[in-house]
Formats: structure tokens, sequence, C-alpha cells
């Protein structure tokens, strides 16, 4: 959390997974996990929030401050998101909270695949995304309902402000990218290459 160029990392990591593993979707979904409710698990609703502000063609956001998403209606959250994403052919990249070692907290990964929402509090929850990124907010292994509960809210707010840009930039690159390809497909179309 330290890095100032910590939002261009995550960019340049978000971007590598969707070049590599997403490269031909129509549309992407950013699914922000978590509770403004419990400080640690606020982090995915504040990036949501952040993410709303400034909304990109082919992106929708889904979770934020006034409207979470949480382990009470993520089932039914995933449910009116199906037919959106299958006519869309879109992708998912999910964001939550997550708790880990002390030298962890702070840490924030960006990884291909599926999140699990609500492992480090037991929570039996439907696995979330193409990619995700997780937020090392705290140290887990012991009350870990108590120690979401205290978690330093800065820590949150810092980590949520580079999640946000740096999924902003590498949005507004895939977004980019995605018109680009698409004028060049018009233009051998009409032959102006």
């Amino acid at each position: 959390m330290s890095d100032p160029d910590a939002a261009q990392v995550l960019c340049r990591a978000v971007v590598a997974q969707l070049s590599a593993r997403l490269p031909e979707r129509d549309q992407l979904s950013v699914v922000c996990i978590g509770t403004d409710r419990s400080t640690g698990d606020s982090l995915g609703p504040l990036v949501g929030s952040q993410l709303s502000r400034h909304p990109l063609p082919g992106v929708r956001v889904w979770g934020t401050l006034d409207d979470p998403v949480h382990a009470a209606n993520l089932r039914d959250v995933l449910a009116r998101m199906q037919p959106e994403l299958a006519q869309a052919r879109a992708a998912v990249i999910a964001v939550d909270a997550c708790l880990g070692r002390s030298e962890s907290v702070g840490w924030i990964s960006v990884k291909p695949g599926a999140l699990r929402p609500g492992t480090g509090v037991n929570k039996d929850l439907p696995a979330v995304g193409d990619l995700h990124i997780m937020g090392v907010v705290n140290v887990g292994g012991f009350m870990e309902y108590f120690v979401l509960q205290n978690t330093r809210l800065s820590l949150v707010m810092r980590m949520a402000d580079v999640i946000a840009e740096g999924l902003r930039l590498a949005l507004q690159e895939w977004c980019s990218g995605r018109e680009a390809a698409a004028s060049g497909v018009n233009a051998r179309r009409t032959g102006r290459l």
C-alpha cells in the first residue's frame, strides 16, 4: 500500500489478465462484494461506489455503498446477472476484502478464476468471477467477525482508492482497445485500410 505506483501496477495486472484470459468479451461486469456495516468488509462497496461515479461503456458495476452485494443477497444478484451476462458475452471481475497474515495486510492481489467470498468467515457462498481482486484488510485466523469490525477505516479507504483507480485505468484501456478493434473491423469492411 505504500507504493505510489500501486494503481498503475494493479492496472497492468488487470489488463494482462483480461488480455490473456478474456480477450473476446463484449462486456465486463465488476462485482464488488461486501457490506458497509463492517469496516473491513466495506472494501468492495467502496470500490463499487467509486467506479459507479465514472461509468464506462460496456462496463456494469454491481455492489456499492447504497446497493451492496453481500452474503445475504449474493445468490439473488448472481441470478439477476445471468441473462445479461449470457446475452452480452460478459466477463466478471470480482472484488472483495479478505483476511490474511500480518505481513500481508495492505496487499492487493489480482488472480485468474473465481473468488470464493465468505471463506474467511466460514460462509458457503457461490464462486464469483472470471478473475478477482482481493485486498488483505486485516489479520485472519481468530475471531474473524470481530477482526473485520475492528479494521482500520483509513487502510480500507486507501486500498479502495488504489483498487478503484487501478480498475478504472484498466477498464478505460479495455474499452479503448475494444473500440479500436471495432474501428479496425469497420475500416476493413469499407476498404479504408
